[in-house]
């Protein structure tokens, strides 16, 4: 191996293994436990590897974890379609861990139902 490519791969491989252990893995979500909420958007990013979105439902703040982009738009979700301050409903699995985190399942938006998984 050269030595480019050994500085490189020094330099990468670490950051690599950063961000992998920043995902999201779906086994860290239990899935016996349904949550169903419909609350008002604070914030929503639409961009991979997944998007998310911060939703006020009573009095906490759930952070929820969507489906990557390019999921969403082919199952009729775009990114325009939510913005902060719109009412959604969401349904998906708590995390067994992280508190006031959940996958969604699915999400309703102006009435219409968006598959997410």
């Amino acid at each position: 191996m050269t030595l480019p490519a050994k500085f490189l791969l020094i330099i990468f491989l670490p950051l690599t293994m950063a961000f992998s252990a920043l995902h999201h893995g779906w086994a860290n979500y239990d899935q016996t436990k349904t949550l169903d909420y419909t609350g008002l958007v604070e914030e929503i990013t639409y961009e991979n590897p997944h998007g998310m979105l911060q939703l006020q439902h009573e009095d906490k703040t759930w952070t929820v974890v969507l489906a990557p982009p390019s999921r969403m738009s082919s199952r009729g979700l775009s990114k325009d379609m939510i913005q902060p301050g719109d009412s959604v409903r969401v349904v998906g699995y708590p995390h067994k861990e992280v508190k006031d985190e959940m996958r969604a399942e699915r999400i309703y938006v102006s009435g219409k139902k968006i598959e997410l998984r």
